[in-house]
């Protein structure tokens, strides 16, 4: 299995990172894509950490919307730090979680959508995939992706909770989908209908980890080990075997990370 998206470098992990770890190898997770905050020294340090306890793990670094504002002055000078961050850290392998947020509004819209289409530049140019957050946003976000990555990024729509509008916009733009948690939501039965139209090619599976872990264990901190939940309740709606539905995200989590 692999959690495509997890914060495990989140001050939640540091004082049983080791365990939480033993447990994600323990479950079967091959490997995790960790997200880190643009130019957070505390999460870098944390995600070496992390890289020494599992040497297979690889992050992905940008500056997410919430962020943005820190930026405002100078919206390019996050691009400046993503990229100097991504030079120094081997393990990186994406730039995000980048995107727009219009339902917290925490940053300006403009400031983020400027920060936004900085690092969608800057993975076109380092030829690296986008880890895309989009809430309440759907049609900026897309027309970003269409005019910044010019049919040449690619990516995934993390934690997707979108309707079909969206899922059918990010397939015709080559990205993949990523379901975490949400999905085993007793009130998710519109998103399981709308994930029932994703191929099999597009899907992976995340946790997004500590936040939203999935029943059975909703209102816990969540961790990579949880990603189980997820797949199986994906493997049910899609009416595949667990061990398919295993064998298909991890491939479609390596043809986009090239790990």
């Amino acid at each position: 299995m692999i959690d495509s998206h997890c914060h495990l470098a989140d001050e939640k992990f540091a004082g049983d990172l080791d365990a939480v770890v033993a447990r994600a190898k323990d479950a079967g997770v091959e490997r995790v894509l960790v997200v880190l905050e643009g130019g957070s020294a505390s999460e870098s340090a944390q995600a070496e950490r992390l890289v020494a306890l599992w040497p297979e793990s690889r992050v992905s670094i940008g500056v997410h919307p919430h962020q943005a504002h820190e930026f405002a002055d100078d919206p390019k000078r996050a691009t400046i730090v993503v990229r100097e961050q991504i030079a120094k850290t081997p393990a990186a392998r994406a730039v995000g979680e980048i995107g727009l947020d219009y339902h917290y509004d925490f940053s300006p819209r403009a400031v983020q959508q400027e920060v936004f289409r900085g690092q969608v530049r800057l993975a076109r140019e380092l030829d690296f995939p986008v880890v895309i957050h989009t809430r309440e946003a759907d049609d900026d976000t897309i027309r970003v992706l269409k005019e910044e990555g010019g049919g040449r990024v690619r990516g995934v729509l993390h934690c997707f909770t979108g309707g079909p509008s969206l899922a059918d916009a990010g397939l015709a733009l080559g990205l993949y989908i990523s379901l975490a948690g949400i999905i085993t939501f007793p009130k998710a039965a519109e998103l399981r209908e709308t994930v029932k139209r994703v191929p099999l090619d597009r899907l992976m599976t995340e946790t997004d980890s500590p936040f939203l872990a999935p029943v059975p264990h909703r209102g816990q901190r969540n961790e990579p080990a949880l990603v189980a939940q997820v797949l199986g309740t994906l493997a049910e709606l899609r009416g595949v075997e667990r061990t398919e539905l295993d064998r298909r995200t991890t491939a479609n989590f390596h043809s986009l990370f090239r790990p």
